[in-house]
């Protein structure tokens, strides 16, 4: 295997990491998802999962990535032996490739709005404009671009690529944001937007508890990028003396941050313009948010500004989800970093450029198919780390975690026994919506412990005094 490149320091590993975490799932799906699962509501309980569930599953992630010092295949394989470590992750380098196949091209869409913002030329029909934007030959060609701008800081490494950019780019995009943020709470009627999105509603929340938990689970994975393997690929830079604890926290808040500033700014500024929340699904963000920029005094500029911030925060994320393939093909088949870049842009521009040109694929993939991969992938580091490395997940979680080593024991509990029941609950939730099934809460929860109970049997067994298992590289 070639030298493993590093973070010149642990400020940069966090920023990455946020950067990462606080792109297009903050600022593109946070405020439509909120919009749409009854503001507050989804709020609440969107914040309860990132930390009931995000943290300790980031962590999770953070762990066996420095643990097993490699990218996701051979960090598992080192771990566990190949029998499950290389199908394991091997599912999750694919996880990236999807992602990044329809993130890239939501990307093109977002350079697209950049680039026309100063001019104002979606004005006057947001709708139109988005149709023709969002797929067809110029989605592919704005798709392309944007895949090149963060294969260009891929193949420049880590401490010269991913780290410098991510210094300056995530600095940007809080202080955007934060501006974005002021001037919103400037413009008339605003109200009204800050109590549907801060006011907690009980009684929504509680009619629609279970409608609500599967939009707010897939956000905290998604925004976290949990499950798809790339943080762990982060992780596997870092050095034993940072505190894996205390970087999850910092990282979890800074990015669940970042997603509430989103919110302060789209959604307050829809509903002053008179744009019903909900409206719009996945192309609010550029057709309703179009309509009231077109309505505001210096709308052009107000665009520039903010879609500016948003090609940032995507730039960030997409660098993370294909760092994860091309750190694959170097640390596991001696590859170069030059010619592993060429190879999976390559791909992705291929698979990319698929989902630009077919729009009912493009919405399949982005949406039940990503929820799926993400969610069977976080469960697979939850067996691993809560269950067949147990001892050694303990050990690397304390290792220079100081003070917050006390709480290896809290962790290793909620991964090994509570966290797995409530991943494959939303994974059953996300199943039974796809294939339209009657099965209330309390089948799926049955069905949920009775599956994890199953799986953990079989797990355990299996992996029993395999090969590899818990070594340092």
């Amino acid at each position: 295997m070639v030298d493993r490149d590093s973070w010149v320091s642990n400020v940069g590993f966090v920023l990455a990491a946020v950067g990462s975490a606080a792109g297009l799932g903050n600022i593109w799906r946070f405020p439509w998802l909120t919009a749409d699962n009854g503001g507050s509501a989804f709020l609440v309980l969107y914040l309860f999962l990132v930390v009931g569930v995000g943290v300790p599953g980031l962590l999770t992630e953070f762990v066996l990535g420095r643990r097993g010092r490699q990218t996701p295949i051979g960090a598992l394989r080192a771990l566990i032996g190949s029998r499950w470590g290389t199908p394991v992750g091997a599912f999750n380098v694919v996880t990236t490739v999807v992602m990044l196949s329809f993130y890239s091209v939501v990307g093109g869409w977002i350079l697209r709005y950049a680039m026309s913002s100063p001019t104002g030329v979606y004005f006057a029909r947001p709708q139109q404009y988005f149709g023709q934007a969002s797929h067809g030959l110029p989605a592919v060609a704005f798709h392309l671009v944007f895949l090149a701008i963060i294969a260009t800081i891929v193949f420049f490494g880590v401490s010269r690529g991913i780290e410098r950019v991510s210094k300056v780019m995530l600095p940007a995009v809080v202080v955007l944001l934060a501006g974005l943020a002021v001037w919103t709470a400037t413009q008339p009627n605003t109200a009204a937007g800050y109590a549907f999105y801060l006011d907690f509603d009980v009684e929504y929340l509680t009619a629609h508890f279970f409608d609500v938990l599967g939009p707010a689970a897939g956000q905290a994975l998604f925004t976290l990028s949990l499950g798809a393997g790339s943080m762990l690929t982060y992780a596997s830079y870092l050095d034993e003396d940072a505190s894996l604890p205390r970087d999850t926290l910092v990282i979890a808040v800074s990015n669940t941050a970042i997603g509430v500033l989103a919110g302060l700014v789209v959604l307050p500024l829809l509903i002053s313009q008179g744009t019903p929340p909900g409206e719009g699904g996945p192309g609010a963000l550029f057709v309703a948010l179009a309509t009231a920029f077109a309505s505001l005094p210096g709308g052009p500029l107000v665009a520039t500004v903010f879609f500016t911030t948003v090609l940032l925060a995507a730039v960030t994320s997409g660098i993370n989800l294909l760092e994860t393939p091309v750190a694959t093909l170097v640390d596991n088949y001696d590859a170069s970093r030059r010619s592993a870049t060429l190879l999976v842009t390559a791909l992705i521009a291929a698979t990319g450029s698929a989902l630009a040109l077919v729009g009912p694929a493009f919405r399949f993939v982005s949406g039940q198919v990503v929820d799926v991969m993400l969610t069977v992938g976080l469960f697979a580091f939850l067996a691993i780390g809560g269950w067949v490395l147990r001892d050694e997940a303990v050990a690397e979680f304390r290792l220079g975690a100081g003070r917050l080593g006390g709480l290896a024991t809290p962790w290793i509990l909620a991964v090994s026994w509570v966290l797995p029941v409530v991943v494959m609950f939303s994974l059953t939730t996300t199943l039974v919506s796809i294939v339209q099934l009657p099965l209330g809460s309390v089948s799926r929860v049955a069905i949920a412990v009775l599956t994890t109970l199953a799986c953990r049997i079989a797990v355990t067994r299996s992996t029993r005094g395999g090969p590899g298992r818990g070594e340092r590289r």
